[in-house]
């Protein structure tokens, strides 16, 4: 039985234990955006450590087949830009979107960070 609609039915098990997981350690500019985005303050639903196919995303809008990624200091690596770029490559021809955002940038300009969001899933609307 498929738990819900955008999971791999095969894994998502195992992938929704590494979810619960990262929602229990969530680094603070995941905490920091999450107290701005959860019960619809965005007026949508927002979704955290969310499992798509093969993949846990750390945010998701379901109205907007939104993914909001928050990239701390390895992402800048080259394997794991690389790897990013293979993930969100897959997840953008699934049909999903995907925006990334630094620690800094959630942490330092939460503002800037929330108005960009709220900018693309007005878009959608």
């Amino acid at each position: 039985m498929v738990e819900y609609k955008t999971a791999s039915p095969d894994k998502y098990a195992c992938l929704k234990d590494f979810a619960r997981e990262n929602r229990k350690n969530a680094t603070l500019a995941e905490r920091v955006l999450w107290e701005n985005v959860r019960n619809k303050l965005l007026g949508v639903r927002c979704l955290r450590q969310h499992v798509i196919g093969d993949y846990i995303v750390d945010f998701y809008i379901p109205d907007s087949k939104l993914v909001i990624e928050v990239d701390g200091g390895y992402h800048a690596e080259r394997e794991q830009r690389e790897d990013d770029a293979v993930r969100e490559e897959i997840l953008n021809k699934m049909g999903y979107r995907v925006i990334r955002f630094s620690n800094e940038k959630v942490l330092y300009d939460t503002d800037k960070t929330l108005e960009t969001i709220i900018k693309i899933i007005g878009n959608d609307k």
